[in-house]
């Protein structure tokens, strides 16, 4: 009959109950003491006397009001001293079994009270009636002090309770019944243990319900499995998991959802899926937690295909997938570098009805900053703030650090600038990555004035913001600066990490400071701050950039232990001081060895090979790379191409060229048209337009610079052949000149001065004047103005056929417009003239 009563006290608000059975619950439902009647107002004064926010608990809207029958005990509570002992507190508190809130308030009062400590006897008693109404926060507030220290100053607070938590338990099985009563007890201290992280202890208690012949709540146990899992312990919450199942514990649809959730963040993804099966065999329905649980893992595990599959499963089985589970696959594309698939994920989103939010907005524009497609990130922030969504600081952030990392430090302060004039919040993240632009352009005095900035908005500066000037100074060459600043440091208690230090020490290296930067190293050692590989490398690439080649080399050899990170450092340093010959030979010596140098490191050698010249060097280090299966970028083939064609080399340009098709790295509208200008240097003017059409089977457009350098070969080509051979001079047109004009037009690109100046030279040269004076006017008809090479070609073409009054015409026209003409009019003005003395000789 008691449980039928508490039942219904549980589900039904007093006040909602007929009056009828609250007088029946009164008479037979209630122990002794448990009286239900009429509020009392002297009661409700003593509960607020002794704990006003007590009153205001949620936990007591289903609580009894105060009976006139317990007014004499909230007296005595009141009137309660010091002097009282631990016999007649308990006491007290056993008559207020019927006013929880007022026992509560008596001991909490009694345990603030000076010359006096609650004992094992009244801890028990409180726990009964807190256990028997159900007040669960309270029972949780009051494991609490008993399981953590004394957390205030000396005098504020009494210590904690002078008896072990196995004796509580013990006195608390003897006085409570293996029920409700008792597991709500145990409940409580497993979740108080858990709360502060006490993982072991609160696994103990957990395990002890087995012995005293009770299973504890899921509720209890999923609370624990959650925040085993939050803090990274995944294999102790499975564990766990599958000891609770062995001692009976029946899971729900959420427990199965967080074991599942453990499972994929610890990559056990077979497990996972067997745990759907289990489900299905205890009749349990997954929860669309469960399936975001088991997305989220697949992605995170780089099985991002699998998971949008199961994603669309769920929503053709009407599950209720939110955004997070779409944004999980996006972000998963996007990290497997699998931006197209994100995009049509993103994309299709939209198809369905479902508005991306911006958690998708964010993941998707974070995707293409990695990849550093910057126009499209900008283009879908701007989309996300014109539907009304507001960004945030970590989207923000990711856009800065992707124009940082472009290299784009100027660009980085104009935006920050205009993030901040639309009134959002920027964090210190933020502000750091525009302090390091700041440093990376010189400005370390506006990089100081920012800081300062964030102080006037009340954000305290970290270790990482003092690094980053430290930096900013080290690159200005102010190390005495950057040496007040790790003062300042200390003075504000903070302790610089490996970090920092590893900046001073390339700040050290980088001025030529050899000594300061060996001396740091023993200083690092003293701070208990161990150097790390980071440090060695800094100091032997930065030593070089500091023209300290030989310093370097010596540390170097010192070295007792040297990473492929080391090596890459001392060839990198080579590379800084242009010492190329050392770089090629140390890499080359490592290769042969088997030793494999960083990509960066590799590319590094390669763009100086290319500046010095030694083009067939570079040529060998790609094959060499390719031959030990180590895949070069898309940008070293690039700058080799390039190099090769300026060379002259066009056979070993299309072999590179080739190659770089092969690998599925399809070429840019750059590469062709270097290839093309290659060919058409060398008249190979067939090879030219094969790739042109190439290119365009591709999906590459031509622009206005291809069509320029294949008309200048055209033309060039064909005044070749009319120096070289008499028939050719019949032959006017050059062949192909027609079709080019032909198709840009249609492709609506309109020529500019350079193409104009390329056609006027051309036609100059080959004898067609007239053509030459058309094109020349109608470029000027069209608003353009031409440059000094276009008025050299016109006033050549006029030299050679002898007329210098319209030679010396252009020169004036020039002149009127402020163009000077340079040293080839002059000579060709002066070659001109002679000309036609001689031709007035002659005739005299």
């Amino acid at each position: 009959m008691l449980f039928f009563s508490l039942t219904l006290r549980l589900a039904f608000p007093r006040n909602l109950l007929p009056l009828k059975l609250a007088r029946s619950i009164s008479i037979h439902g209630a122990g002794p003491g448990f009286i239900w009647g009429s509020s009392s107002s002297f009661s409700q004064m003593a509960t607020a006397q002794l704990n006003p926010s007590s009153t205001s608990s949620d936990d007591d809207d289903q609580l009894p009001a105060s009976s006139s029958s317990t007014s004499i005990t909230a007296q005595k509570a009141l009137d309660w001293s010091p002097e009282l002992g631990s016999f007649r507190v308990a006491e007290i508190i056993r008559s207020l079994r019927a006013e929880p809130n007022l026992a509560f308030a008596f001991f909490r009062r009694t345990k603030e009270g000076a010359g006096f400590r609650h004992e094992i006897t009244t801890y028990v008693e409180l726990i009964k009636i807190l256990c028997y109404w159900g007040l669960e926060r309270k029972l949780d507030s009051l494991f609490l002090d008993i399981i953590l220290p004394c957390r205030g100053q000396p005098g504020d607070r009494p210590e904690s309770p002078q008896f072990s938590i196995s004796d509580l338990l013990q006195r608390l099985e003897e006085e409570l019944d293996a029920g409700q009563s008792l597991c709500r007890a145990y409940d409580a201290l497993v979740k108080s243990y858990v709360s502060v992280a006490l993982f072991d202890e609160a696994i103990d208690v957990l395990f002890q319900t087995k012995r005293r012949g009770f299973v504890p709540h899921i509720f209890t146990c999923n609370f624990l499995l959650n925040r085993l899992i939050e803090h990274g312990k995944m294999d102790m919450a499975v564990a766990i998991y599958k000891q609770l199942k062995r001692i009976g514990l029946s899971p729900n649809d959420y427990t199965y959802a967080i074991v599942i959730k453990a499972l994929c963040k610890k990559g056990s993804l077979e497990e996972a899926t067997n745990l759907f099966m289990e489900m299905e065999e205890a009749g349990l329905k997954p929860s669309s937690f469960a399936y975001t649980a088991y997305i989220v893992g697949l992605c995170t595990n780089q099985r991002s295909a699998l998971g949008y599959k199961v994603l669309l499963a769920c929503k053709e089985s009407k599950v209720n997938i939110d955004m997070y589970a779409y944004a999980a696959v996006i972000r998963g594309f996007c990290n497997e570098m699998q931006l197209d698939e994100a995009e049509s994920v993103f994309y299709d989103m939209e198809k369905d009805g479902l508005v991306p939010d911006s958690l998708a907005y964010g993941v998707m524009i974070q995707g293409y900053c990695k990849r550093y497609n910057l126009l499209k990130a900008l283009a879908l922030h701007g989309d996300m703030i014109s539907k009304g969504m507001k960004t945030n600081c970590v989207i923000v952030s990711s856009i800065l650090q992707c124009l940082c990392k472009m290299g784009m430090a100027s660009e980085v302060v104009d935006q920050f600038n205009e993030f901040k004039g639309l009134g959002i919040f920027l964090d210190k993240i933020s502000y750091n990555i525009v302090v390091d632009a700041l440093c990376e352009l010189g400005k370390v005095e506006e990089a100081v004035e920012l800081l300062e900035e964030m102080k006037s908005k009340h954000m305290v500066l970290d270790v990482i913001h003092y690094t980053t000037l430290i930096k900013g100074y080290c690159l200005q060459g102010k190390v005495v600066d950057a040496l007040n600043l790790m003062d300042e440091i200390d003075k504000k208690g903070f302790k610089p990490d490996i970090v920092t230090y590893n900046v001073l020490a390339a700040g050290f290296s980088r001025n030529g400071l050899a000594s300061e930067a060996f001396n740091l190293l023993d200083y690092m050692k003293a701070q208990g701050v161990n150097p790390d590989s980071v440090t060695y490398n800094v100091i032997v690439e930065n030593l070089c950039i500091g023209r300290k080649v030989k310093e370097a080399e010596m540390f170097f050899n010192r070295l007792e232990v040297k990473t492929v990170d080391t090596y890459s450092a001392m060839i990198s340093g080579y590379c800084d001081a242009n010492h190329t010959r050392k770089a090629y030979d140390l890499l080359f010596r490592l290769l042969k060895q088997g030793t494999l140098v960083s990509k960066n490191c590799s590319f590094k050698l390669l763009r100086n090979l290319c500046l010095d010249g030694d083009t067939d060097a570079a040529f060998v280090l790609i094959q060499t790379m390719l031959a030990m299966k180590v895949e070069p970028s898309k940008v070293m083939y690039n700058k080799l191409i390039s190099s090769l064609c300026q060379a002259g080399d066009v056979k070993k340009a299309r072999q590179i060229f080739d190659i770089l098709v092969e690998k599925g790295l399809t070429p840019d509208i750059i590469d062709y048209t270097m290839m093309m200008s290659s060919y058409c240097r060398v008249s190979c003017l067939q090879e030219a337009f094969d790739l042109l059409h190439d290119m365009k089977r591709k999906g590459i457009e031509p622009d206005i610079i291809t069509y320029t350098v294949l008309l200048d070969g055209l033309l060039k080509t064909h005044s070749k052949r009319i120096r070289s051979s008499r028939t050719a001079k019949k032959k006017k047109e050059p062949v192909g000149t027609s079709i080019v004009l032909t198709e840009m037009q249609e492709m609506q690109i309109r020529p500019d001065v350079i193409l104009y100046t390329v056609l006027i030279d051309g036609y100059s040269k080959i004898d067609q004047f007239e053509d030459a004076i058309a094109l020349f006017n109608e470029m000027i008809e069209k608003g353009l103005e031409p440059d000094a090479v276009a008025y050299t070609a016109l006033l050549s073409s006029c030299c050679n056929r002898g007329d210098v009054d319209g030679a010396v015409t252009l020169i004036n026209e020039m002149s009127s417009k402020g163009i000077q003409p340079d040293t080839r009019a002059i000579a060709a003005l002066h070659q001109g003239i002679m000309k036609q003395k001689k031709r007035s000789f002659r005739r005299n």
